[in-house]
């Protein structure tokens, strides 16, 4: 549901690597602050994997009330699945898949640089999930963007990450995307089931999983796997003590893909202390799981750091 008082605008922009990146921008409507106070500046989502924007848009209403909220589907994800016609691609040579956008780690970061630059943001707060950490980090320390500040969920940076599956679908990335479809819809209902905790259901489960059932969506969930490397992390991983920006850790106090202890270790590799909340009883879908902890939680991290008159900022001591 819309909020009345939010304005939603769609986009697709082609980029230089001839990608097509869908987007999304909510943002006040003219007038709707009856305060008149100035936006209080921007906000960059960055989704997971095998996730998309759409995850994030319940959060993005209540955020774009006070700010201009942005959200992209990284190529080969979501609405920014390039479209293919016909039967499934086939195991050998297939020229469609050859043709797909690249979908690595390195490619994405250059991508949501670029986009950051068309966009002529200017320092957002960064809100980043799963391996849309690894991207914003990638961004921030290898590509010289300047973040306001980074909100980092349950993201895929540090080793170990990468399933005995992944493994696997790395290794036969073309042989699985030639699965029936009755197969693939199957493998993907389960995989996505396992990131949750108890409180993900069937019928979320299922709208999860709907980009990836389609013809263009079986070859894409598949080449996306098989393009997600540990060592493209490992540079950025070296560089954590030189983030430039606050930054917050959430975690999934249950998370089943990657466990809490990893959100501790990230912490003490990053400058300052960053501070860290767990949510009891989420996996690591918290957007889904425990949506209102969390908007409180990034709502309560962002005002904290606003700048007060004078020049001073609020507190940055969060729950």
């Amino acid at each position: 549901m819309n909020d009345a008082k939010v304005r939603t605008i769609t986009d697709r922009i082609t980029l230089s690597d001839g990608a097509e990146v869908a987007t999304t921008t909510l943002e006040p409507l003219p007038g709707a602050r009856a305060d008149n106070e100035r936006r209080l500046g921007e906000v960059l989502i960055c989704h997971g994997t095998p996730w998309s924007s759409r995850m994030w848009l319940p959060l993005a209403r209540k955020l774009a009330q006070h700010h201009r909220v942005r959200l992209w589907d990284m190529p080969g994800y979501g609405d920014s699945i390039p479209e293919i016609t016909g039967t499934p691609p086939q195991p050998i040579h297939d020229p469609l898949a050859e043709a797909a956008p690249a979908v690595d780690l390195i490619t994405q970061r250059r991508r949501l640089a670029e986009l950051i630059d068309y966009w002529e943001i200017s320092k957002p707060h960064v809100i980043a999930h799963d391996i849309g950490g690894a991207v914003a980090l990638g961004t921030h320390l290898l590509e010289g963007c300047d973040f306001a500040s980074m909100y980092l969920l349950d993201i895929v940076t540090l080793d170990l990450w990468g399933s005995p599956f992944f493994r696997l679908v790395a290794e036969n990335a073309e042989v699985f995307a030639a699965l029936p479809p009755q197969l693939h819809r199957a493998l993907v209902h389960e995989y996505i089931a396992g990131a949750g905790g108890h409180s993900l259901n069937d019928a979320q489960v299922c709208e999860l999983s709907a980009p990836w059932i389609t013809p263009s969506g079986q070859s894409a969930f598949y080449a996306q796997i098989a393009a997600l490397l540990p060592e493209h992390t490992a540079p950025i991983v070296d560089r954590l003590g030189e983030v430039r920006c606050p930054v917050r850790i959430g975690w999934g106090e249950d998370d089943p893909w990657i466990p809490v202890e990893q959100s501790c270790r990230l912490a003490r590799l990053l400058p300052e202390d960053p501070g860290l909340t767990c949510f009891p009883g989420a996996g690591h879908l918290v957007p889904i799981e425990a949506p209102d902890d969390l908007t409180t939680d990034i709502e309560l991290w962002i005002n904290s750091l606003l700048p007060l008159e004078g020049g001073s900022t609020r507190s940055q001591t969060v729950r």
